[in-house]
């Protein structure tokens, strides 16, 4: 069976409002719509089943014995129609009270926190749900969906144009060593002064390990590779242990007291882009306009702070 087309969902709502309310005036003023529209629409919607819904008397629509047994089929109509949108938004994440991020362990320190703090005085509703992982990871699941956004750090901008992003602040990569070290002392070091040592890195797909390779490759020189782990809190823990030397990014300095971090020679200068990423798709979604607000507002008050 072919349902007519005058028999649409707001023209349901609108019979509803009148079998609730009783009078064209009352729906006309709830729903914002004048009282010629709304007769119209009952009226189409009549047309639309092929039999009368209500009888005229004077001014007035009385309901027939038709218009409550519609209304019961109407109601469940709607219901369904409500719960499958609301289904689907979930489904795709479309204004959903839960928001998914994927962020790197190094920025629970400090920036996440402070960032989740005030979107949730923001979006008090909003559930946030916090993914930790490497870069190659985390944008995997963004780009299966299984992630909101990501906020990672790059050492490039990112390419292609699927993807929002928002700068948040620029991180400086630094050589860690143990803090008894003769080159804790260093007011800079050159890395082709570390040739001896034995280096710790993180294994590849971080971003810090990305960093590492990258500050070596403009160096000409290759470490010597002691040891790869896949937690930087362990990193930084083993190289307070004196187990060997890496390239760390500044936002870790006051995790421990066991290690320093000593500035990279000029040319060996290296920085990390910590920046939020979700898909262009989703740009108009209120959950990650507001989250990328107070991305921007971290940012902004990094900058005063600096």
């Amino acid at each position: 069976m072919i349902i007519d087309e005058e028999i649409t969902l707001k023209k349901l709502e609108i019979f509803l409002a009148f079998m609730e309310l009783g009078s064209l005036a009352r729906v006309s003023e709830v729903l914002g719509q004048s009282a010629v529209s709304i007769h119209r629409a009952l009226h189409t919607l009549e047309e639309g089943l092929g039999c009368p819904l209500f009888k005229r008397s004077g001014r007035h629509l009385i309901a027939l014995e038709t218009a409550h047994v519609f209304a019961e089929h109407a109601r469940r109509t709607l219901d369904a129609c409500q719960q499958g949108v609301k289904r689907v938004r979930e489904l795709a994440n479309v204004n959903a009270t839960k928001l998914r991020i994927g962020t790197l362990h190094s920025l629970t320190l400090h920036c996440i926190p402070r960032i989740i703090v005030e979107l949730k005085l923001r979006k008090p509703d909003v559930e946030v749900s916090l993914t930790m992982g490497s870069n190659q990871a985390l944008l995997r699941d963004l780009s299966e969906g299984n992630l909101d956004a990501v906020i990672i750090g790059l050492i490039e901008p990112p390419t292609g144009g699927d993807l929002v992003s928002v700068p948040i602040f620029d991180d400086a990569i630094y050589l860690a060593v143990p803090a008894d070290s003769p080159f804790a002392k260093l007011p800079e070091v050159d890395l082709a002064d570390t040739l001896d040592q034995k280096f710790l890195t993180l294994k590849q797909g971080f971003v810090t390990a990305h960093s590492f390779f990258h500050a070596f490759d403009g160096s000409g020189h290759k470490p010597k590779i002691a040891m790869e782990v896949s937690d930087i809190f362990s990193l930084i823990n083993l190289v307070g242990e004196g187990m060997g030397f890496a390239l760390l990014p500044g936002r870790i300095a006051s995790f421990s007291t066991r290690i320093r971090l000593v500035p990279l020679a000029r040319k060996f200068a290296s920085k990390q882009s910590i920046t939020l990423l979700y898909s262009q798709r989703r740009e108009r979604d209120p959950n990650l306009l507001a989250l990328a607000a107070e991305c921007r507002m971290y940012a902004r008050r990094k900058d005063l702070v600096a």
